[in-house]
């Protein structure tokens, strides 16, 4: 009987131990619920083992009743294997899941070492850095995150929970390996930041140039077209300068910046110059491209018709080709339709030549997206 017993106490720690590991790390699983049958016909084997120890374990008791002693033992024995059998049940069943918990609850503390042992590590990089770099923003924030990190991991070590301390200690180790990042970047920082500031100030002027030729575009459109062709653009010469002065205080800032030594501050103002600057080229472009889109469609106005009634029939020969005529027939028919109501609003002297390539656009766009959906009903047929 004792030999059973220990046989199933020994089974039930490695089973138990394994369960805990799993708990922790991996309760999605709920193992924990699943062992607590095993886990309690285990206390019941041990409560009566435990009960016929004490009744039947001195010889006195043995000799008065030897056969109710013996039955008894031999009761003990057999719960005592059965529940070393459902342990191995339970356990061979989860094997696999069982050890991998145990191997990962082992490593534990040393995940949180190794986390320790790296923050130190960046800590001291930190130290010996140059003075300058430590005021970058980077940098601190970096070395922010850090302290927090490592306070976290100190918090889920003294609440000992496996599962908060690995996640914890992988937070400390990217904290230490973004603060080292961050002070190997900072030496080249002035120096690239001194050469986007170089390049934004040689695009400001260019842009310059560009917004410069904004002006006679736009009244190229009102003396040239019908004052409907150009109604959406009216804003962009001041919309363009705003930007233009709106990049301009970005780049004497960023300037202002790095003569105090904060490169990271400087770059930040140069993405947003950056952006000022590609809006104003936006407006430009939107203007100087319209007057030379209509320029084209007013010397030709057909080839515009040209171009989308090919598209056209280029879609209704795939739908005849793919066998598709029922369903898209006559979707793609209405569209010219729409094509000659397009061409039939060109009258007048001033034609609205925008509005007649705004609708065959539309209708252009419009016969893309139904081939589009006919190739991929054509792809599954």
């Amino acid at each position: 009987m004792v030999s059973a017993f220990l046989d199933m106490d020994k089974r039930q720690t490695i089973a138990s131990a394994a369960v805990k590991a799993s708990t922790e790390l991996f309760p999605e699983r709920g193992l924990g619920e699943a062992w607590k049958p095993v886990r309690d016909k285990c206390y019941v084997a041990v409560s009566n083992y435990l009960s016929t120890s004490e009744q039947y374990g001195n010889d006195q008791a043995l000799h008065r009743d030897a056969r109710t002693a013996t039955a008894a033992f031999e009761k003990s024995v057999a719960e005592l294997v059965s529940a070393a059998q459902s342990i191995d049940a339970f356990y061979n069943g989860n094997r696999a899941h069982l050890e991998q918990a145990t191997a990962t609850m082992s490593t534990i503390p040393v995940l949180g070492q190794q986390a320790r042992t790296a923050a130190e590590a960046a800590r001291r990089a930190l130290s010996d850095t140059d003075r300058r770099y430590c005021e970058y923003p980077s940098v601190v924030a970096s070395a922010e995150h850090l302290d927090a990190a490592v306070a976290a991991l100190a918090r889920a070590e003294r609440g000992e929970r496996a599962d908060e301390i690995r996640v914890e200690a992988e937070r400390v180790t990217a904290a230490a390996a973004a603060l080292t990042e961050a002070l190997a970047q900072a030496p080249s920082t002035q120096r690239h930041a001194q050469t986007t500031v170089s390049a934004v100030s040689t695009r400001l002027a260019a842009v310059r140039t560009r917004v410069d030729r904004l002006d006679p575009a736009y009244s190229a459109l009102l003396r040239e077209f019908n004052a409907a062709s150009s109604a959406d653009l009216v804003n962009n010469s001041s919309r363009s300068r705003e930007h233009i002065d709106n990049a301009a205080a970005d780049l004497n800032e960023a300037m202002q910046a790095l003569d105090v030594g904060n490169p990271e501050h400087a770059l930040a103002l140069m993405a947003d110059a950056r952006v000022h600057l590609a809006e104003a080229e936006a407006c430009v472009d939107a203007v100087t491209d319209r007057l030379t889109t209509l320029r084209a469609v007013r010397a030709d106005p057909t080839e515009k018709e040209r171009q989308v009634r090919f598209r056209l029939k280029d879609a209704q020969m795939f739908a005849v080709n793919h066998g598709l005529v029922a369903e898209w027939g006559s979707v793609l028919d209405a569209q010219l339709a729409r094509i000659e109501r397009a061409a039939a609003s060109l009258t007048g002297t001033h034609p609205d030549y925008w509005s007649y390539v705004m609708q065959l656009d539309s209708v252009s766009a419009f016969i893309a997206e139904v081939v589009e959906k006919m190739r991929t009903q054509a792809g599954r047929r």
